[in-house]
Parts: structure tokens; C-alpha cells; sequence
């Protein structure tokens, strides 16, 4: 058994690639017409064929219990060239307890998308404030050998 990637059925396959390809700078890398893959392993598939595949036109939107999740090393520039975008937030930008800044948003289809500030970069920026390895690891919450894996890391 081998996991392969998340499908998401939309709409409008047209409109949702040119949304992921904008907001998100992914690029189709296998088009069956119907059915598209995007680089970083995301496909999309018609809600027509959807609904053939699964027997029923049963198909929720917006359900909030799921995302796909997306790292960026430069989160400010992100954030602030996500600004440019008509977006449908579900929050703006937040940093979790253990340091690390995200933004959750949705698509055209209401699936929803969080992008982070990368994890490695959130361990240099404390490195860099001064704190100490030792301090950066309590502070994230991450075992010490993680914070000296990243500061490995070029």
C-alpha cells in the first residue's frame, strides 16, 4: 500500500487552477482534462466525474474539517503578496503558541488552505533574537535535536 495524494473535486477546474496557480505559484504537471495534477502532488477532478465516480450528487463544500497545509521560508512576502488577492480568509495572519506564523484561507471551492511560516525558519528567527538553542527548543516546543538539525541546515 502506497498513499498517493489528496483529490479534491471543484466546480470549476478551470477557475481552481488558476487560483492555485496565482495565490499559490503551482503548475499543472499531468492534465487528463477532467482530471489535473498540480506540482506538490495536489490533484483536482470535475465535480461531474466526481459525483459519476462516488454514485450520488452528494458533494459538500466549506466543511472546515480539513486543509492542506503548504510551508513557506519566506512567510512575510507571502502574506504580504496574499494581500494583492481576492481572498476568502478563515483567519489573517496568526503565530501559534510554539512560534510559528500561519494564514488559513479557501479556495474557490471553499476547501480550505493554511500556509506557515517553514518550521527551520521559525528556529533561525529565535536563534537569531538571541535566544539559545536550549531556549529555542522550549520555546517551539520541539526536542533540542530538532533545533540543532536546523541550525545544520543551510
Amino acid at each position: 500500500m502506497e498513499y498517493k495524494t489528496p483529490l479534491l473535486a471543484v466546480t470549476d477546474i478551470d477557475r481552481t487552477v488558476a487560483f492555485y496557480e496565482k495565490v499559490l505559484g503551482l503548475q499543472v504537471i499531468t492534465d487528463f482534462g477532467a482530471n489535473k495534477m498540480l506540482t506538490g502532488g495536489i490533484c483536482l477532478q470535475t465535480l461531474e466525474t466526481w459525483r459519476e465516480f462516488i454514485g450520488t450528487d452528494e458533494v459538500s463544500f466549506g466543511g472546515n474539517q480539513a486543509e492542506l497545509y503548504f510551508e513557506e521560508e519566506n512567510f512575510d512576502a507571502f502574506a504580504e503578496r496574499l494581500r494583492t488577492f481576492d481572498i476568502a480568509y478563515v483567519h489573517p495572519v496568526q503565530e501559534h503558541a510554539w512560534g510559528q506564523r500561519a494564514v488559513r484561507f479557501y479556495d474557490p471551492d471553499r476547501h480550505m488552505i493554511e500556509v506557515g511560516e517553514a518550521m527551520k525558519t521559525v528556529c533561525k528567527r529565535f536563534l537569531d533574537s538571541g535566544l539559545t538553542p536550549e531556549q529555542t527548543a522550549v520555546r517551539m516546543d520541539v526536542p533540542l535535536d530538532y533545533v540543532k538539525d536546523c541550525m545544520c541546515e543551510p
